[in-house]
């Protein structure tokens, strides 16, 4: 009799590998229980990695590396610092692949904060005040307004907050997302500490660092 892992074929297992950055046991794992669909099994690994991370996310992240990326032609520069549990981590190759895709999506998307939790109370009632005038003026009840404000909250994390943009190279999976798959590849707490970002001709300058940081320091 034919089992379900024998007719997973090896090079769909690796196609997931690829495309995950998942072990080759979960990628197989993951495509036995959703009979091969290889999107279903992505999904599957999206769903565990944000899990693994979550289990981890307690854990002290006192190593880590710098990374920079400078657009072409030089006229946007990010200088990112991302941190981990231990310098072996920091040096492998999968850890810097990620110091420079986040750097270079930083670039591109130009986010104002690390995450949700560090928008300053003054920009979030600001947009909650703007999108609150907006729905009531379509003559909406109360409740239906507050939901209004919420789902337009929830975008507006989306367009400034780092860890919440889709990936610019990925646009399926947030930044979050490709941070926790990296999570449960390596094994340990990974985590954005602080950014800056500089364009050319720019009247200013964004530079972000989550609350945490500013209460350590």
């Amino acid at each position: 009799m034919t089992t379900v892992s024998e007719k997973i074929d090896a090079k769909l297992v690796k196609e997931l590998r690829d495309k995950s950055g998942a072990p080759m046991g979960d990628c197989l794992k993951a495509l036995q229980e959703t009979k091969g669909n290889i999107e279903d099994a992505f999904v599957v690994l999206r769903k565990r990695g944000i899990a693994s991370a979550q289990k981890k996310a307690a854990r002290s992240t006192n190593e880590g590396a710098v990374g920079t990326y400078i657009h072409a032609g030089g006229k946007i520069g990010v200088l990112l610092e991302v941190n981990c549990e231990s310098d072996f981590v920091a040096r492998t190759e999968d850890f810097q692949d990620l110091l420079r895709d986040i750097a270079m999506h930083i670039a591109a998307s130009d986010p104002r904060y690390v995450r949700s939790e560090d928008v300053t109370p003054e920009d979030m009632e600001r947009e909650r005040e703007i999108y609150r005038a907006q729905a009531a003026a379509t003559g909406k009840p109360a409740p239906v307004i507050e939901k209004i404000v919420e789902g337009k909250m929830a975008k507006f994390y989306e367009e400034v907050c780092l860890l919440d943009q889709p990936f610019i190279k990925e646009q399926s999976i947030s930044i979050k997302e490709l941070i926790a798959q990296k999570v449960g590849k390596l094994g340990e707490n990974i985590t954005v500490r602080r950014f800056a970002r500089f364009k050319v001709g720019a009247p200013d300058w964004t530079v972000a660092q989550t609350k945490a940081v500013e209460a350590a320091e």
